[in-house]
């Protein structure tokens, strides 16, 4: 086992070519939440449920196809899936900015999301990385995410400024293509990988995973959280404008302000969260901050009170974005963390789509009010659920060496090791996924299996 904590130049390279790769796909998708509502009505056919629906759209191919293909790239490898999972991307971003109607905009759209690649690219990251590096690795993908969010918050009203709503798609299809460059440059090649069972995806084990309480609220979560940011978003551009009178070509400083003070605001709590052990509170905390933010947009909108409820959104969000992940990484069984994340990707983008689908329902039929109280009241019910969450302990995998020991033997001798909190034992492989506590396990009794 490597005991160096330091990223190899194998796996720099590979981190930071992911990373970037990951970060110019979510800003090309990203990029049209801010500014969609605004421009979508020049478009025959128009109607708020249809702009609702063309937010949300790609969330729907994205979660009915994030399982399969990660299916499919334990199987044919994961190179081929992301590279056509890249060029259906750019595909949809070219129809959408040919589109001349909503329908062709809503289409694009879906095909935007039919190349549903999230789920291969951290299995990927997870095959180049070591045990030891990986959180490291993960968190920097975590943060090319957050980036891209923030920056499309800028550049896409900055790009609609000059280039209208066409524009920001064709500039969408050159950073899928950009992408495509980055991963065939600069990605490692398959024989040079490190093949980690602990990232594949396997059907036999989601009916268990889906029974796990501790996931099923967490899968909620992230499911809650894009319905709202999604639903939020088919108004929030108009509020911005109609409401504050704040033009489109001022639109990118106004969210640089809301999403750059969000992160900051949000830096604090999430800190004092892990460093005091009080991840919970912080969590639950923040979806409550939530449902307020949701509750007074609802009731008391004005100058003042609509962008400070705005900020406090989104540094709720930035904070439950970035905790999701890291707690169900955590309390996901070992050996079955692919599985565990496919099953998170899928309700994070199927969120998306009935966020959207929502969201624009809400507004054509009982106004904006109705919407906000809505999401408010999906939000109470989210922090309900997050109440009974058991705070996650400080764990982390080891993947040991069974040797010619039978499986059961080899489980029950390592479950007697102190700190050692579950075990997986891969079934005709002399390899086993060890979950134990960081603070209490005797690593001295799990050196002799490391696996080499």
């Amino acid at each position: 086992m490597n005991t160096s904590s330091s990223f190899s130049p194998l796996e720099k390279r590979a981190v930071a070519s992911l990373a970037s790769l990951y970060g110019f796909r979510m800003l090309g998708l990203f990029m049209v939440l801010p500014i969609l509502a605004l421009y979508m009505d020049d478009y025959p056919g128009f109607s708020p449920l249809l702009l609702g629906i063309c937010l949300g759209i790609y969330g729907l191919t994205q979660a009915a196809l994030q399982i399969p293909l990660g299916l499919l790239s334990d199987k044919i490898g994961r190179r081929p899936v992301i590279i056509g999972g890249l060029l259906v991307f750019v595909l949809g971003s070219l129809v959408a900015a040919s589109a001349e109607t909503t329908t062709g905009l809503i289409v694009g759209r879906a095909i935007q999301g039919a190349g549903a690649i999230a789920s291969t690219l951290m299995a990927l990251v997870s095959d180049l990385t070591s045990e030891e590096n990986r959180t490291k690795a993960m968190a920097t993908i975590g943060a090319s995410i957050g980036m891209s969010f923030m920056l499309a918050m800028i550049f896409g009203p900055l790009i609609a400024a000059y280039l209208g709503l066409p524009g920001v798609f064709w500039v969408t299809a050159l950073l899928g293509c950009l992408g495509i460059m980055i991963f065939m440059r600069w990605v490692p090649k398959a024989a040079s990988v490190q093949r980690n069972r602990e990232t594949h995806t396997d059907v036999q084990q989601i009916r268990g995973l889906l029974k796990d309480r501790n996931l099923l609220r967490l899968n909620f979560g992230i499911f809650a959280l894009h319905l709202i940011l999604m639903a939020a978003f088919v108004v929030i551009p108009v509020l911005l404008s109609d409401e504050l009178g704040i033009g489109g070509d001022d639109l990118w400083w106004v969210y640089l302000v809301l999403l750059g003070g969000g992160f900051v605001a949000m830096l604090p709590a999430m800190i004092a969260g892990e460093k005091l052990q009080r991840q919970k509170l912080s969590f639950t905390t923040a979806v409550a901050c939530v449902t307020i933010a949701m509750l007074l947009l609802a009731l008391l909108r004005g100058p003042l009170l609509t962008p400070v409820m705005l900020l406090l959104f989104f540094a709720a969000f930035n904070l439950l974005e970035a905790s999701l992940p890291s707690w169900l990484s955590k309390v996901c069984p070992a050996g079955q963390k692919g599985t565990a994340m496919g099953i998170y990707s899928t309700s994070q983008f199927f969120g998306a789509f009935v966020g959207g689908l929502l969201g624009g329902w809400s507004v054509q039929q009982f106004g904006v009010d109705s919407l906000f109280l809505l999401l408010a009241a999906i939000g109470f019910v989210w922090w309900l659920a997050a109440l009974g969450l058991e705070a996650p302990k400080a764990l982390q995998t080891v993947v040991l060496n069974s040797g010619d020991m039978a499986h059961e033997d080899f489980a029950k001798l390592i479950l007697k090791v102190p700190g050692v909190e579950d075990i997986l034992v891969v079934r005709g492989e002399q390899l086993a996924y060890a979950k134990v506590n960081k603070k209490t396990v005797d690593m001295s009794g799990l050196k002799p299996y490391f696996n080499r």
